[in-house]
């Protein structure tokens, strides 16, 4: 039997305000078995509260002139994410059943988001996962993944460990050699990225962090893509680089993967 086409095309978009005040949005669509569904997700965060709500339906985005706007009125999100670095595109991984793309759109935006009536405005990152291959038969057993904007400087990092290993670091809209990369630092070409007063955004399994309420796709997933385990934080950054040091937020993560 020939193998069954499978897509999904995953965005993720943040905004980070100076306070600290923290919006991500994940747009999601998958194609499979002959059902196309789509899936949106906006996540809030603040020193005192942390709320996440979900929902399938359409989403409208637009990608232009390094500029990305994007409205669910189910969630009541509208946002726009200008580019304030030039992209980068990288294959992740490779295989002859497909692919893993990352696609990154905006390694530093400015961003303007509303959400339910409540503005922000702040630095933002915007990014377009595309798999062609099963998630769940990945080569991956563990992923490192974060990103970093300031004024000055952005950071984006992949560490991606199993069967198959490989890491991607991009400064500044060009990739570079990271040399080290662990939960509160990263090293990489003569530079460093430390990180310092976490919070944690959220932590523990799919089915109960990123899909909870929607048991559709139970129907259509396999049970173990809901067991691989997340854990997600905001941090202050400090980026020291050869003559010059700047400051900004960064939002990274650590994902089990236990398909």
């Amino acid at each position: 039997m020939a193998p069954v086409p499978f897509s999904l095309v995953k965005w993720y978009m943040d905004c980070v305000t100076e306070q600290g005040e923290t919006a991500i949005l994940y747009l999601a669509n998958l194609r499979w078995r002959g059902l196309h569904g789509s899936y949106s997700s906006i996540l809030l965060a603040d020193r005192d509260t942390n709320t996440t709500r979900s929902s399938i339906g359409r989403h409208r985005v637009q990608c232009n002139d390094g500029r990305i706007q994007v409205e669910f009125a189910k969630l009541g999100v509208a946002g726009i994410w200008t580019a304030t670095a030039p992209p980068v595109q990288h294959t992740m991984y490779e295989n002859l059943a497909g692919s893993v793309n990352w696609n990154c759109l905006q390694p530093a935006s400015s961003v303007r988001l509303t959400v339910g009536g409540r503005e922000y405005a702040g630095l933002g990152y915007a990014e377009c996962l595309t798999l062609t291959l099963l998630p769940w038969q990945l080569p991956m057993r563990k992923l490192k993944w974060g990103r970093f904007v300031s004024e000055q400087d952005s950071l984006a990092w992949i560490d991606w460990k199993g069967p198959y290993s490989a890491q991607l670091c991009v400064h500044n809209g060009q990739k570079c050699q990271a040399f080290g990369i662990s939960d509160s630092e990263i090293d990489f070409d003569g530079a460093t990225l430390r990180m310092e007063d976490s919070l944690a955004l959220r932590s523990g399994k799919l089915g109960s962090t990123v899909l909870p309420g929607l048991p559709a796709l139970g129907k259509i997933l396999p049970g173990a893509l809901f067991n691989i385990d997340e854990t997600k934080w905001r941090c202050r950054g400090t980026l020291d680089a050869p003559g010059r040091q700047s400051h900004g937020w960064a939002i990274h993560e650590v994902v089990h993967w236990n398909c």
